[in-house]
């Protein structure tokens, strides 16, 4: 201790250990709201995959009145015998087409669905370096305070 200075720990003063802890305190809130808005971007890509989900239900909607569609071509074709080559071209090209749209809407889907999940899989991977980071902060600022409190212990020691 200086008695010129007042209290002194190792040559600091209990404001400048108090600046220092109010920084400290400011990182790690920065991170703790860093972190929440982590979460809200998960929420909100959870809420689009939910999207992208109710989307793919409803191509199966789709498909499933495609076919119907079909069968009842089917059924018009058996009965209009005549124009049976011409049913057939129309038949054949409608299919054609329906094959090219729900290939294109499924590699549309797999796609969003891909990059969806690379999303979320990122700041899943983020949120953890974030949870890491603390960790590691906690145990230097940990080690540090354990410095401190040794090199008082050997002060202590010290005969004057």
């Amino acid at each position: 201790m200086d008695n010129n200075s007042g209290r002194t720990f190792r040559n600091y003063t209990p404001e400048e250990i108090d600046h220092f802890l109010d920084q400290v305190i400011k990182q790690v809130e920065k991170m703790i709201e860093d972190n929440k808005s982590k979460n809200k971007e998960i929420a909100l890509k959870d809420k689009r995959i939910e999207e992208l989900e109710n989307r793919l239900q409803n191509t199966a909607h789709i498909r499933e009145k495609l076919a119907q569609y079909e069968r009842m071509e089917g059924t018009l074709n058996r009965a209009i015998m005549m124009a049976q080559k011409t049913s057939d071209q129309i038949k054949n090209t409608a299919h054609r087409e329906s094959e090219v749209i729900l290939e294109d809407a499924k590699r549309n889907a797999n796609r969003i669905v891909n990059e969806s999940l690379l999303k979320a899989e990122k700041a899943e991977m983020e949120a953890e370096a974030l949870k890491r980071n603390v960790n590691i902060f906690k145990k230097k600022l940990r080690a540090i305070i354990e410095t401190q409190l040794a090199i008082v212990d050997d002060i202590e020691k010290v005969e004057f």
